[in-house]
């Protein structure tokens, strides 16, 4: 008798237990999907269109948003692939910003920037070059002419 009693405290604890952590889950479910809510509103996107972005279906996301359904792993990874900016941090855990911080420049992007500009102004120079190519065999061509008709006048008369 005394063992089933044991038991039966031992079962009630464990019940206990399981209810405290699924409290805290729903908790933190619950400010999940005011996060995921918040990010909707930050792209000033409604429900069904934030749901085609992230490639997910409106019906299901609409009720997992709504509590009628479980927040899936799929539907966090959906909108985690299709918002890069969005912190996955803040969406799991709500610390830290909602967006990724940009860096403010990033390690030789300077000197890239700077290699672009001289390439850019360099094809400049080159297609000015080309042109004046152009024109000036032309004009050679043109002389070569000349100077033909001339050398045949002179031998005609």
């Amino acid at each position: 008798m005394m063992q089933i009693y044991s038991r039966l405290r031992e079962y009630a604890n464990l019940k206990l237990k399981l209810f405290s952590h699924l409290r805290e889950f729903n908790f933190y479910k619950l400010h999940m999907i005011t996060r995921i809510k918040d990010i909707i509103a930050y792209y000033g996107l409604s429900t069904r269109a934030f749901a085609m972005k992230c490639g997910l279906k409106d019906n299901t996301f609409s009720n997992q948003l709504n509590g009628m359904r479980e927040l899936s792993l799929t539907t966090v990874n959906a909108i985690l692939f299709s918002n890069e900016e969005i912190s996955a941090e803040w969406l799991l855990r709500g610390k830290g910003s909602m967006l990724l911080q940009k860096e403010e420049t990033e390690p030789g992007m300077d000197k890239l920037k700077s290699i672009v500009y001289t390439i850019a102004n360099l094809q400049d120079e080159i297609n000015e070059k080309t042109v004046l190519t152009q024109r000036l065999l032309e004009e050679n061509q043109k002389l070569k002419g000349e100077l033909a008709m001339l050398k045949n006048e002179r031998n005609i008369g």
